[in-house]
């Protein structure tokens, strides 16, 4: 460690880092950098400017508990809003002026001589730093369909997170490939103006109702100035996204009122048999990620709008070929086939004690205590990392607490003088998985393929309980779970066990 103080370096400025910055610097930590390969602060709400973009988790409770605002416009705010509140937070406590932008990481390296890690960007640049927060999240890799003749086509084309503005689409034919919760937003924008429109599905999603109109000027007045109703609809908002997880957790009892609530609203609005067909989900409730949406449903049934549930089998310079052997003609192709989930930080290159690759330590998928630590990792933490997605919450609130997770870490090695880094106990990072695995049996979760699961099969994105739970399984770090990697001038040839 420094004599300085303990030099961390963040990987990623988004909600994750711009969090645990906030946390650090509130307990005494100052020599904080952030490395943010975009172009502002902001992570996935800089990055992603498609039509109709917004949050699906309402405002109240995707924000931080500690920066709540009560001027927000709709239920669930757009991009624009989200990422002023976010970049709004970042400089009020002083996080952007600690933010270095337009770096990309190649490679986190630990030194079992010098006992710190070496930050290396593509351009060459390093940085040293005696802990290492990798805050890039599960949704910031493109993941594109591999289809025969993608590179062929001879239209505009591009991925909805990466959206060209410079292409109009008005009076155009237009092809969607996907139809996840990032199509589900833009495609109801866009059939308003497009020509003709071809969405081309490869499984129907469950939906609830989400009407996220503005909120009228009384409603406005009532939240801003009732004392305790912003934080009761915190309070409700919370709740409720528990009661979603508790239905995927038991899908033959409370996973039934879902369905059925889910099930009533869509018959409503499939007025056209043709098209409830096509977009009705052959798999179990909340197996996959529940979308809500008002919009895409009446979308689909728009005259210009078709929806294609032919696998696609070929992309050629002028259009799409589906196995039904039709080509459609397009001039644009808009590919909404979300992130590579699985890959987190990936292709970046994370080696720690004793030249071990973290690719060959997640060999049989990504793993980690709490979704924070890794064995053989010492003082690497992982922000919104394996086993830590929510499917029925805020992402926020699991952030906050990896936040303050890592700083318990951060000042148990700041407490001791003879420490260097802090590092889980194989053995107890091994047991915690085996629990938290073991939990997804029986749950709507493993009823299907989804992107939760990498190629093996294994669940690696979500957390297979509560907001709750999580919160109160990171509350406090337990030191005897943990070893302590002595300085440099002290280093035996292994690390000390922690005090229990």
């Amino acid at each position: 460690m420094s004599r300085s103080g303990t030099r961390v370096v963040i990987v990623g400025a988004g909600f994750g880092g711009i969090g645990c910055a906030i946390e650090l610097q509130q307990h005494g930590f100052r020599d904080i950098t952030l490395l943010e390969r975009g172009e502002q602060v902001g992570g996935t709400w800089f990055h992603n400017t498609y039509p109709g973009a917004a949050c699906d988790v309402p405002s109240h409770l995707y924000s931080y508990s500690f920066a709540t605002r009560t001027d927000w416009s709709h239920l669930c705010s757009p991009q624009a809003q989200i990422l002023d509140y976010l970049q709004g937070v970042a400089a009020e406590h002083g996080v952007t002026g600690r933010t270095e932008t337009g770096v990309e990481v190649a490679s986190c390296t630990w030194s079992d001589t010098n006992v710190q890690w070496t930050v290396t960007a593509t351009d060459g640049r390093t940085w040293e730093a005696d802990a290492v927060v990798i805050a890039t999240g599960q949704l910031h890799r493109l993941a594109y369909p591999r289809i025969p003749g993608l590179e062929q086509f001879e239209g505009d084309a591009f991925h909805s997170a990466e959206w060209n503005h410079d292409v109009p689409l008005a009076g155009r034919r237009v092809a969607v490939v996907g139809t996840g919760a990032s199509a589900v937003q833009f495609v109801p924008e866009i059939a308003k103006e497009v020509g003709r429109l071809h969405v081309f599905q490869r499984s129907g999603n469950w939906f609830m109702p989400r009407r996220n109109r503005p909120y009228p000027a009384l409603v406005r007045a009532l939240i801003r100035h009732t004392p305790g109703l912003q934080a009761f609809r915190r309070r409700f908002i919370y709740h409720y996204g528990e009661s979603l997880t508790a239905m995927i957790r038991n899908p033959r009892t409370l996973g039934r009122l879902g369905r059925l609530r889910a099930t009533a609203f869509m018959r409503w609005q499939l007025r056209d048999p043709e098209v409830r067909r096509k977009a009705w989900p052959d798999y179990t409730f909340g197996c996959k990620r529940v979308l809500f949406s008002s919009k895409w449903l009446p979308a689909l049934q728009r005259p210009n709008v078709e929806l294609v549930t032919d696998a696609i089998t070929a992309i050629t310079p002028r259009g799409v070929v589906t196995a039904d052997g039709l080509e459609r003609e397009v001039d644009v192709i808009i590919y909404g086939t979300g992130f590579r989930t699985t890959d987190f930080m990936l292709p970046m290159t994370v080696t720690g004690r004793d030249g071990v690759a973290l690719t060959d330590a997640w060999a049989d998928g990504p793993h980690a205590h709490l979704g924070v630590t890794v064995p053989g990792f010492p003082s690497m933490f992982l922000m919104y990392g394996p086993n830590t997605n929510t499917s029925g919450g805020s992402i926020i609130v699991y952030l906050e607490a990896q936040a303050a997770y890592i700083r318990q870490a951060l000042q148990h090695v700041r407490g001791r003088a003879d420490a260097a880094a802090i590092e889980v106990r194989p053995e107890v990072e091994a047991a915690s998985d085996r629990e938290l695995q073991a939990r997804f049996a029986g749950t709507a979760w493993t009823q299907c393929d989804s992107w939760y699961r990498n190629e093996s099969g294994r669940i690696v994105t979500n957390w297979p309980g509560y907001m709750g739970e999580y919160t109160q399984r990171t509350a406090v770090l337990d030191p005897a779970e943990y070893t302590f990697v002595p300085a440099p001038e002290r280093a035996p040839a292994t690390a000390e066990p922690a005090a229990s």
